[in-house]
């Protein structure tokens, strides 16, 4: 059997084992793997530069951000499913990779060049971040130089979407805006569904509840995660690039409306059930309120964004003035 198939899809092929690639795919194919591993360890020996560290490979630092449960790290807990979501990427697109043109592009040199620069700037500085940020370059400017731009324009999304496992400290001071917002957007909430409360600073008092918006409750964790997933979300049902980018965007407030559906449900809980309960075994738990609200809201705006309201206007006009009665 030469391949296997899959609803058209060609998913096993034995064009690609190793004895049926011809002598330059096979160099080809080594030479790219030199490169990954001079890559590898590159960033893995010389990646992090902070002195007195355990580890000086940018990988574990990362890592080790993403399960860090005491400080802005934990916000990118997600961290450890962004590779394999870009890589999955790559290979949804793999029959677009093996039909466009190749060709070796100079830009692409380029761009490698400046990426080295970047990570000996970040070693510099003692900035892993702006290392691992070069990495992400690299990985695209390579394919570039070798391969042209055909292929590394399907490369853009997937590398760029890597960004999201570095964890850029500079976003924690999103915590304390994020904080009053959920707490005034919250107040109003729970006031207009007829619970009384006031609001003290961070805090949400009523008979029933005693709720503080802490920093750890901003949402600025489920706004990196809302963004990461409504940036995929967005790749792949957004046809234009106005699209993709106005979806992406509201994430934001998606994220935020989200975290207030979170804080309005603790209080509904703390009325009928008691705020030991809700404060307890809910709040634990209420995260799955913010993906339900916001991911119902992030496909209702994917789906207005995809109305053809140019045909929907004719189509009720036509209805309209096609029955005068």
């Amino acid at each position: 059997m030469e391949a296997l198939e899959v609803k058209n899809t060609v998913i096993w092929s034995d064009r690609w084992r190793l004895g049926a690639l011809s002598r330059e795919e096979l160099m080809n194919i080594g030479f790219i793997s030199v490169i990954v591993g001079m890559l590898f360890l590159m960033f893995h020996l010389l990646g992090n530069t902070v002195e007195n560290v355990s580890s000086r490979s940018a990988f574990t630092w990362m890592i080790a951000r993403w399960g860090d449960k005491e400080s802005f790290g934990a916000d990118y807990s997600h961290g450890f499913l962004i590779p394999f979501v870009s890589l999955g990427i790559v290979w949804y697109k793999r029959a677009e990779f093996f039909s466009v043109t190749k060709n070796v592009c100079v830009v692409g040199l380029y761009v490698v060049v400046a990426a080295l620069v970047m990570h000996w700037l970040g070693a510099k500085m003692q900035q892993t971040r702006v290392s691992l940020l070069s990495l992400i370059l690299l990985i695209w400017g390579v394919p570039l130089y070798f391969f042209g731009w055909q292929v590394a324009k399907l490369l853009i999304f997937p590398c760029a979407y890597l960004i999201f496992c570095v964890p850029l400290n500079f976003l924690d001071a999103l915590s304390g805006p994020l904080q009053r917002v959920a707490t005034t957007m919250g107040y109003a909430a729970i006031e207009g569904i007829g619970i009384e409360c006031e609001r003290v600073g961070n805090m949400l008092r009523s008979q029933y509840f005693n709720l503080n918006v802490a920093a750890a409750c901003s949402g600025l964790r489920s706004l990196l995660a809302m963004t990461a997933l409504s940036a995929v979300y967005a790749y792949f049902t957004q046809k234009t690039f106005t699209k993709k980018w106005l979806l992406f965007l509201s994430s934001i407030p998606i994220a935020v409306l989200g975290n207030v559906g979170r804080i309005v449900s603790i209080a509904l809980v703390s009325v009928t059930s008691g705020q030991q309960y809700a404060t307890g075994l809910h709040h634990d738990w209420a995260g799955y309120v913010f993906f339900t609200v916001s991911i119902s809201l992030m496909i209702a705006c994917g789906r207005l964004l995809n109305i053809n309201y140019t045909e929907l206007v004719k189509s009720w006009q036509t209805k309209v003035f096609s029955n005068p009665s």
